[in-house]
């Protein structure tokens, strides 16, 4: 897996912390790892986005390939600049230039899968077929992530994209009933396997305790010791009435 596409169920659920660990997972592990933001926005151009915290938090070489002021879609913000839109060939062209270098290429996306990049109604998921990538999904916990994670799931397959899995980007300290009956249900939404759970707040720690704690929060197929079935046991609801 030279390049994977990190996507999201939605915003503000966690996606760059995610990126940021299974960075600083595969870069332990002895891999060298870039991290591409596909593209930016809602931030001034010298202000820290998305790929600064990936490179803090993970310490690994993180860039975009676009950034404009408004946070917006990237097609809309683009327009109201007057600016160039990204287009997932752009994407493509600079995640394969960095993958020459690297064992490793995380391309993180903007929103969701179907968020459109430009006016011609290019997607992460196009950039994603141009590459060939395998597709690794961040949900949030709780109520109405099930519905997303399905969409994003039907989305890929439509598109004949290959998933990774589903990570929970923001695991609550003290969940409720809601998020603890998903992860047992995400992997039947999302057709693919829970492969982590990131606690919220994880991307408030120093750069060392975030890459020391990184590997409990991913599974096996993300480099790391997170246990699925263990995790979901723990947090098992009983049935109503017992």
């Amino acid at each position: 897996m030279a390049v994977v596409v990190v996507t999201g169920t939605g915003t503000e659920i966690g996606k760059t912390v995610t990126t940021a660990a299974v960075a600083a997972v595969a870069r332990a592990g002895g891999r060298s790892v870039a991290v591409l933001k596909a593209a930016q926005t809602g931030v001034a151009p010298d202000e820290p986005g998305d790929a600064g915290e990936v490179a803090r938090l993970a310490g690994v070489p993180a860039t975009e390939v676009s950034r404009f002021p408004e946070p917006l879609a990237p097609a809309t913000a683009a327009l109201r600049a007057g600016m160039t839109p990204v287009e997932p060939e752009d994407v493509a062209r600079a995640a394969e230039k960095l993958a020459v270098e690297h064992d490793l290429v995380l391309v993180e996306g903007a929103g969701g899968l179907l968020v459109r990049f430009g006016a011609h109604g290019g997607t992460l998921a196009d950039a994603a077929g141009e590459l060939g990538a395998p597709v690794l999904v961040v949900a949030a916990a709780g109520l109405g992530t099930l519905n997303t994670t399905a969409l994003t799931a039907e989305a890929l397959r439509a598109r004949g994209l290959d998933q990774l899995g589903v990570v929970v980007g923001s695991w609550p300290e003290r969940p409720g009933l809601a998020a603890r009956c998903n992860l047992a249900d995400l992997p039947t939404a999302a057709g693919a396997p829970l492969l982590g759970a990131v606690p919220a707040g994880a991307g408030s720690l120093a750069p060392g305790g975030f890459r020391a704690a990184a590997p409990g929060w991913l599974g096996p197929g993300l480099g790391g010791g997170w246990d699925a079935a263990a995790f979901t046991a723990r947090f098992a609801a009983p049935p109503a009435g017992n």
